[in-house]
């Protein structure tokens, strides 16, 4: 029996523009909780989206974190440094004849009779391209003989999701039972791009920088059901992490935290004038650390911050909010 993982966790932004207020408090509350439990922690910076991928946003996060008195022990990390560990596990799953290439565009996945929503942002795949024979499977190795896991063009890899529900456990929010062939179908694993997609990154990263505990928005809470089939199927279930999904940052009209809210980016308040005390001390606030709007340093929201106290409903960011941040 191996000894238990030394505790670890991630601080991962992904690249694709600046971090604002939600962002922020759910990378404080992650390294508040890594604080208090001597968890180790690694930052990964998720550079794999591609095109919405804006240069120098890796540099502006990095420095935003230093500034708001968020520190690591590890990294960073750039995911699109080395495509190989993704590359050996899809050969894992291709091995096993669970990956697939798939031509299929969003208009015909939405012109499909059985495509409900997963969110506003998929639609269930309903396997018109799965492989089903001998013969199939024969098509498949050939392609990726030919054309490579990881190469650029018109297919993306799916990977074949059993009908069967699973229940995901955390430490924050309920119970949630999903059944992810019901939700999404076989999911993108590699994009056509030629890229590995966030579900697959995430697993290989996770498993091979050993980290035990997961601190995310909630927005993700179902993604966990893939993530774990993919553990399941790479042989690494032992490697699950323990998961907090926290609720997100919306705006007024209880929507997600985004620029049809105004301008909430840290780096923007910090250009203004305004300190990181403030930041930290309005995420406090929020998190029902305080009472009322009070400066507070990174290092008092860790002592103080705790789950028991934190809302379990979705944070409203109101103009009282910027405004208080904004004041002179």
């Amino acid at each position: 029996m191996s000894a238990p993982a030394t505790p670890a966790t991630r601080l991962a932004p992904s690249p694709t523009g600046a971090l604002h207020l939600g962002n922020a408090r759910t990378f404080l509350i992650n390294w508040a909780l890594a604080t208090q439990n001597n968890w180790r922690i690694i930052l990964r910076i998720e550079d794999l989206d591609g095109p919405r991928i804006k240069q120098g946003s890796d540099l502006g996060a990095i420095d935003t974190l230093r500034w708001l008195g968020i520190t690591w022990h590890d990294g960073p990390h750039y995911q699109a440094a080395d495509l190989t560990p993704y590359t050996h596990a899809m050969q894992t799953l291709l091995d096993q004849r669970l990956i697939y290439p798939c031509p299929a565009t969003r208009k015909e996945i939405e012109a499909s009779l059985s495509a409900p929503h997963a969110d506003d942002h998929e639609r269930r795949y309903p396997g018109f391209h799965r492989p089903t024979t001998d013969a199939d499977w024969q098509r498949v190795q050939q392609h990726a003989n030919d054309r490579g896991l990881l190469n650029e063009g018109d297919w993306a890899w799916r990977l074949i999701v059993p009908d069967q529900p699973i229940t995901i456990h955390d430490t924050f929010a309920p119970p949630a039972r999903v059944n992810v062939q019901q939700q999404v179908g076989d999911f993108v694993i590699a994009s056509k791009a030629g890229l590995p997609a966030y579900q697959l990154a995430v697993v290989v990263d996770d498993a091979r920088q050993s980290i035990t505990h997961v601190v995310r928005g909630d927005d993700l809470l179902h993604a966990s059901a893939r993530q774990h089939w993919l553990y399941k199927f790479l042989g690494q279930e032992d490697l699950i992490p323990s998961y907090t999904h926290l609720p997100l940052v919306v705006g007024p009209d209880g929507r997600r935290l985004a620029k049809r809210h105004g301008d909430t980016r840290i780096a923007s308040f910090r250009d203004a004038g305004v300190p990181p005390e403030r930041i930290v001390g309005l995420i406090a606030y929020q998190a029902g650390i305080t009472q009322q709007r009070t400066p507070m340093t990174a290092a008092q929201f860790a002592t103080e911050f705790s789950l028991d106290t934190l809302p379990r409903t979705p944070v409203t960011c109101t103009q009282e909010d910027t405004d208080w941040l904004l004041a002179p």
